[in-house]
């Protein structure tokens, strides 16, 4: 106790602060947008929900400001779509998100991809869901509430991708 009289830090201080394999730093949104070609005609004939083509992506980069410092990107696309009474259909809205985290990793080289790709989205995800119901609401349309996503499905998939080119040259 007299040590924090004296100025000096306490024992649990954020110098001692634990420090584990994965650390969120910073969140923010990178970029976002948001669409409608249609206005203001596509409000007074809208007559029906629109249905929603979404798109995802996880990107993750090293950044250059310290060891084990990576920028995880969330990429998030909406494309809604409503029948335009003529046998096509005709967009309602587009609406694209990038939502960011700046993530400390310490972890071995062999657990590092499945850490940046999977479990950092998964801390990012209710962020960005969020924004997206919202930013769609405020355009005048009923907000998208994105399902979870399995991101480890998503990674695995994603990598069968990149295994398959390697295959068919082979």
């Amino acid at each position: 106790m007299s040590d924090s009289i004296n100025g000096a830090p306490p024992q649990n201080g954020p110098q001692n602060a634990p420090q584990g394999p994965l650390l969120l730093n910073l969140q923010f949104t990178k970029d976002l947008s948001f669409e409608v070609p249609g206005a203001p005609e596509i409000f007074a004939t809208l007559r029906e929900q629109p249905r929603i083509d979404l798109q995802l992506d996880v990107q993750a980069k090293p950044l250059s400001g310290g060891p084990n410092l990576y920028e995880v990107s969330l990429q998030i696309r909406a494309d809604a779509q409503v029948n335009d009474g003529k046998g096509g259909n005709t967009t309602a809205f587009i609406a694209e998100l990038v939502y960011c985290g700046i993530f400390t990793v310490t972890v071995e080289q062999q657990m590092l991809e499945p850490v940046l790709l999977v479990e950092c989205p998964r801390l990012l995800f209710p962020f960005a869901r969020n924004i997206l119901a919202d930013v769609t609401r405020d355009g005048g349309f009923p907000p998208v509430l994105l399902s979870p996503i399995d991101f480890v499905a998503l990674w695995q998939s994603r990598r069968g991708d990149a295994a398959a080119p390697q295959v068919a040259n082979a």
